[in-house]
């Protein structure tokens, strides 16, 4: 039976606060459940694994807990977080620039590889 779940944040714009919810309250109750939880922040969604956006960033208008709350909610229940490496030229960073709870790079072929093993269930947001 497959453990793990990879999480890919591709789709979610920080932009657009109400979308930020959910990827990580999935990866927290996988994480929660014991299954490996792995997620990829990519294109506009890896700017969330940039220090200071996230925690910048409230889901709901007026409620104290930020994105990076939620991050580090999933992170604390055994979420590994990963950045996409072109987007280190993308928005002209280093993996100095990452959250803390941001484990390096994931690249394409790597993601790619996991999925085609079937060693792994996807879930986009």
């Amino acid at each position: 039976m497959t453990r793990r779940l990879l999480i890919v944040l591709m789709n979610t714009d920080p932009r657009n606060p109400e979308e930020l919810g959910a990827p990580f309250y999935y990866a927290a109750v996988a994480a929660a459940m014991d299954h490996t939880v792995d997620v990829l922040c990519t294109a506009t969604a890896g700017k969330l694994i940039l220090q200071g956006v996230a925690q910048a960033i409230h889901v709901k208008p007026g409620d104290p807990m930020t994105v990076y709350d939620w991050i580090k909610e999933a992170h604390g229940q055994g979420a590994t977080f990963w950045a996409c490496p072109a987007n280190l030229d993308l928005f002209d960073k280093t993996e100095a620039d990452f959250i803390p709870e941001c484990k390096g790079v994931m690249g394409a072929a790597a993601m790619i590889q996991d999925v085609m093993d079937g060693e792994c269930r996807v879930l986009t947001f």
